[in-house]
Parts: C-alpha cells; sequence; structure tokens
C-alpha cells in the first residue's frame, strides 16, 4: 500500500509539473534563447577560464596540469601586490568621487520644471561614447607635455606645466574622473526614474509638516531609493574592480605599475606575454574577491535590516 501511495503522489507531483509548463509554455520559449545564450555567452567563457587557470599553456592551449602554481607564481610577483592595491584605489577613489553624483544630479532634474529633456540627453550623452573614444579624449587633456589641453591652459595663465598623468599620485584618481564623467549618466536615469516613481503624497505630506526643499530630499526622496543606492553601490564596485580600457589606453598601467589593475594585468599576461593560464588565474582571484565582497554586503545589510 505504501509503494502504491508514493507511486501516486509522484504521478500527481510530475501531473502538477507538466500542468504548470503547459501554462507558461510561451513564457519558457521565450526564456529559452536567453538561457542559452546566458551559458555560451557568460557561464561557458567563466567555467573554461577557471580550468585553464590549473594548467600550463602555451599561447592558449592547455599543455599540462600544474594545479595552483600559476596562482603561485602571480602572488608571489610583485606586480601582483601592486595591481591589488591599485584595484582597491580605484575602488575607494570611484566611490569617494562618483557615487554621489548621479545622485545629486537625479535630484536637480527631477525638481527641474523647463528643458528636463535637453539637460537629461546632455547628461547621459558621455554614456553613448565607446570606453575607448572617453579614454584617448581625456587623455589628450591630462597630456603631461606642452600640448596637452591643461597644460595650454597653465601656461595661458603663466603657470608651470603639470605632469598629471605621470604622476604616480595623481594617475588614479585622474582616471577615475575619466570614468566617472563617462558612467554617471546611466546611473542618473535610473536615480531619476526612481525618483520619479515615488508617491507625491508623501511630499504633501512633508510640506504640511513644515518640510522645506532639503528637509525633503533627506526624509523622502533618500528613504525611497535607499535600497537602489546598495544595490548600485555593488554595481559600481563590481563594474570598477574590473577596469581595464582607462589605464590601458591612458597610462598603459604606468608610471612604474602606479596605475596597474588587476585586468590590465590579466589583459597582458593574456595578449602580451601569451600567458593564458596565468592571465585566468588574475580572473579567477578578480572574481573571487568580488564574490567575498558582495557576501559581506549582503550579510551586512540583513543585520542593518
Amino acid at each position: 500500500m505504501s509503494r502504491e501511495r508514493s507511486a501516486t503522489r509522484k504521478s500527481k507531483g510530475r501531473g502538477k509539473f507538466l500542468n504548470v509548463i503547459r501554462k507558461d509554455i510561451g513564457s519558457w520559449i521565450l526564456l529559452v534563447p536567453s538561457v542559452i545564450m546566458f551559458i555560451v555567452v557568460l557561464w561557458q567563457p567563466l567555467v573554461s577560464g577557471v580550468v585553464l587557470s590549473f594548467f600550463e599553456t602555451k599561447g592558449y592551449d592547455a599543455v599540462a596540469f600544474i594545479g595552483l602554481q600559476n596562482y603561485s607564481d602571480i602572488i608571489t610577483n610583485s606586480e601582483f601586490l601592486a595591481s591589488l592595491t591599485n584595484t582597491f584605489a580605484y575602488t575607494f577613489w570611484s566611490l569617494l568621487i562618483g557615487f554621489l553624483i548621479p545622485v545629486v544630479v537625479a535630484v536637480m532634474l527631477n525638481e527641474m520644471i523647463h528643458l528636463k529633456a535637453v539637460f537629461r540627453f546632455l547628461f547621459y550623452f558621455p554614456a553613448m561614447i565607446p570606453g575607448m573614444a572617453t579614454a584617448l579624449l581625456w587623455y589628450f587633456i591630462f597630456d603631461p607635455g606642452k600640448g596637452g589641453i591643461l597644460n595650454i591652459l597653465l601656461g595661458a595663465l603663466g603657470l608651470e606645466p603639470s605632469q598629471w598623468l605621470q604622476n604616480p599620485k595623481l594617475s588614479i584618481p585622474l582616471i577615475v574622473i575619466t570614468m566617472t564623467w563617462r558612467g554617471f549618466g546611466s546611473a542618473m536615469l535610473i536615480y531619476l526614474a526612481a525618483l520619479q516613481g515615488i508617491n507625491r503624497d508623501l511630499y504633501e505630506a512633508a510640506s504640511i509638516d513644515g518640510a522645506g526643499f532639503f528637509r525633503k530630499i533627506w526624509y523622502v526622496q533618500v528613504p525611497c531609493i535607499k535600497s537602489l543606492m546598495g544595490l548600485m553601490l555593488i554595481r559600481q564596485i563590481i563594474s570598477v574592480f574590473q577596469v581595464m580600457q582607462e589605464p590601458l589606453a591612458m597610462t598603459s598601467g604606468g608610471p612604474n605599475n602606479a596605475s596597474m589593475s588587476l585586468m590590465l594585468s590579466s589583459y597582458y599576461y593574456g595578449f602580451r606575454y601569451f600567458e593564458a593560464g596565468r592571465s585566468m588565474a588574475v580572473g579567477t582571484i578578480t572574481f573571487l574577491i568580488l564574490a567575498v565582497l558582495t557576501v559581506i554586503y549582503q550579510i551586512a545589510s540583513r543585520k542593518k535590516d
């Protein structure tokens, strides 16, 4: 009897599962191509890269399994420590310089009455320029030679030219300014959409309580976009932690590895030294660091909530 009951339960469960699939068959058909592309474009290269990091490579072909030797060689290399430190510096300066800019601009646009669409386009326009073109544009601005745009302005004012990107203390902050100029527009649009979705009754209630402009921002707008700011914080950390094309185009990681990042180091291993195993090892280490930081943030956010 018990076997018959268990068989009956299994058949009922399968029937319910098939009914669910039949009801949502249209959604499943639309979802399958995206899942296939996700696996082929993202997960398959990711898994292949992790596997390749445990092999000695000749060009891009695996030759022999060497375990953690690639990781050991990378970690003991002084360039890795500089790249790791610089990557955290990129993240720090990005949060310090660029995290609040899209929030402030979104608040300003949300309060505007006239020409809102024009300013929205102007602020978003830098995000439409290809990343390498943006980096080259700002390279000519920060060019340490006499032909650099900023040095030309300094010369017109009777001041001595600056080294700008050739100054180890300025290279990372200047690159972060370039990244912020290009990237804040897309984040601004997300914040603006969230602000425009706030219930107007909250503003009326705040006005009745005597709240002014800044109090409405602090007590109405900020709480409503607080969770979104947390998600954007994670997004920005993940994005900046993988910075590569800006230092590649503007400094090539110099001067003296002062602006070298983990992803630029991985790029050099793969396409300058043709050591694919070590390149994948650097990428895997970067992935693990980001995973740990994300988990820590999620745990801290849950405790705070």
